[in-house]
């Protein structure tokens, strides 16, 4: 039995039973180990469920899939302590060079609109494996450039790319993993993104002292080089069809948090809509002995696989996100993301400018040796917003009688806010007014780092616990709403610097940074009234992608 979007209008998307307190939910799977965590979205009896795989197997894809985003996020973030020289061999100048680095945050926006939906055409799998292509072809005209024009297209071959970093790998991970383990496997690939972000630059001043800049295009390929061949061989594909499933949590959330008269009318109501789950189970254990044989190896090995692919048109799925737009969690989400990114983007098209040039006078390799501040602080902001940002979510759950509310996460934004603007302020302001390199490339760029590394994570897994069923959808818009934003910033920034100067300009930067952050406190209170608002037209999708799944499984 599942529930229609007449029925559900109602229930507030989002709102779910995240902890069954006396095992209310008889026939629903629980956690191993923690009986009293409900398993959101609900396992299938099919062997070949990417939810019902081993540990051992999810844990080594999720881990290639993290070596080869942060393989791809040092692709198109590495050059920053290398800039000087750039623009001397490139007979060109950072104005120039801020284009390129635009150009990059431009196709990896749309990348995301166009290889989101081929993948749910025909497969995760050769989608990554075509953006390792695009990846080494971009790398290979790296290492032969001589023109800045040859630079721009060398930033749109790796920016499309890398594009499948943004999204498909964020929904790849709710493909193999639980609502109540999300938080946590999100905040470490984010991590993985912006470590090669941080690490990418301080290899590369190494290479370029001591060999040239060249070779760190020539190092990508190589590394490139043996991913692919781990993918052919190894990477398996995640996607799969899921069934139309009870709305699960939704029906029991609602009767818990309608107000009774008495205990007792509670209670039938919370019965009653248990039943849905004791139908489905029943429905379920008929279907059984129909499954599917376990695929072999080479059946998961296939260059492409149709056989779990989404029936509506490739078209179809492409303008499907921004038809979330009326959605305000999804928009703010992606507008939070794309903030994050502009601090990215403000420590890779300064950090050579600021420390290469006096009262620092730095190396290029020591310049590249400030990003391990960010790589520190990046770890720590990883913690906050992964496992840290889980375990506060699951603590408010059990204290508000096993029902989760997504607004529930959003309160771990407070400290990150006011740590990021500080970094911002010490980053910028300190460097400007020539203070002891500690502020600038020591503390500011830490907490600056741990701003980036947990405001994305705990801002896109709101929004996906927000509306679960259009996960994939509201993925890709975020993260083209985030590119964008970063595209607009790295136009601007060489500009605004010209301007305003560094001083004046990260004051600016350090009151949108706090604004932005703090505006987490709108959707506290006014959160849960924007998701029932939201609730006809999301649960209207939900039965639309449901009705069409359900015709042809």
């Amino acid at each position: 039995m599942t529930v229609s979007a007449a029925e559900a209008v109602d229930r507030v998307p989002g709102t779910v039973r995240l902890v069954d307190f006396g095992h209310q939910l008889h026939n629903v799977k629980h956690q191993t180990g923690k009986s009293d965590v409900v398993l959101i979205p609900q396992p299938t009896s099919n062997p070949n469920d990417p939810l019902n795989w081993s540990k051992a197997r999810k844990e080594y894809h999720f881990w290639l899939l993290w070596i080869w985003g942060f393989i791809a996020a040092v692709s198109v973030n590495w050059s920053g302590p290398v800039w000087t020289q750039l623009a001397d061999d490139l007979h060109t100048d950072y104005v120039h060079l801020n284009i390129s680095s635009a150009l990059c945050w431009l196709f990896l926006g749309i990348g995301c609109v166009l290889l989101q939906p081929t993948s749910m055409k025909i497969g995760r799998r050769p989608v990554y494996i075509l953006g390792t292509l695009f990846n080494i072809a971009g790398c290979i005209c790296g290492g032969l450039m001589h023109t800045v024009k040859q630079y721009f297209a060398v930033n749109i071959l790796t920016g499309f790319g890398a594009a499948p970093v943004d999204s498909l790998v964020e929904i790849s991970t709710t493909d193999l993993f639980f609502l109540h383990e999300r938080g946590t496997r999100l905040s470490l690939y984010i991590f993985a993104i912006y470590a090669g972000s941080y690490l990418g630059p301080v290899a590369s001043g190494y290479i370029a002292a001591s060999q040239d800049w060249r070779w760190c295009f020539w190092y990508l390929v190589i590394f490139f080089a043996v991913l692919l061949l781990v993918q052919i061989l190894s990477l398996e594909e995640s996607s799969f069809r899921r069934p139309a499933q009870p709305l699960l949590g939704e029906d029991v959330a609602a009767a818990k948090t309608i107000n009774y008269d008495d205990e007792e009318a509670a209670a039938a109501a919370a019965a009653a809509a248990a039943t849905v789950y004791e139908n489905e189970e029943e429905r379920q254990g008929e279907t059984d002995s129909d499954s599917p044989p376990v695929k072999t190896f080479t059946q998961r090995l296939r260059l492409w696989d149709v056989s779990q692919n989404d029936p509506r048109s490739w078209l179809l799925l492409a303008i499907q996100p921004f038809s979330l737009l009326v959605f305000p969690p999804i928009v703010w989400a992606g507008v939070v993301y794309g903030v994050q990114v502009m601090w990215l983007s403000l420590l890779a098209s300064t950090q050579s400018l600021i420390f290469n040039a006096a009262p620092y006078n730095f190396s290029v390799e020591v310049v590249g040796d400030t990003n391990f501040a960010a790589f520190i602080g990046g770890s720590l902001g990883m913690l906050w917003g992964g496992s840290l940002s889980d375990w506060y979510t699951q603590r408010l759950a059990r204290r508000n009688n096993g029902i989760m509310e997504p607004e529930f996460r959003l309160w771990m934004m407070l400290p990150l806010a006011i740590i990021n603007t500080a970094g911002v302020l010490m980053y910028g302001v300190g460097a400007a007014q020539g203070a002891h390199w500690i502020v600038p490339a020591g503390f500011g760029t830490a907490f600056i780092g741990f701003g980036i590394g947990s405001g994305g994570a705990i801002a896109i897994t709101y929004a996906v616990d927000c509306y679960p069923e259009v996960a994939s959808e509201s993925l890709v818009l975020m993260l083209f709403l985030r590119n964008m934003v970063g595209t607009g910033f790295t136009f601007a920034i060489q500009p605004w610097l010209d301007l305003d100067g560094l001083q004046t300009t990260s004051i600016i930067m350090a009151v949108l940074c706090l604004v932005f952050n703090l505006s987490f406190v709108i959707f506290t209170w006014k959160g849960k009234s924007m998701r029932r608002w939201t609730a006809k037209r999301y649960w209207s999708m939900a039965e639309r992608s449901r009705a069409v799944h359900a015709a042809v499984i």
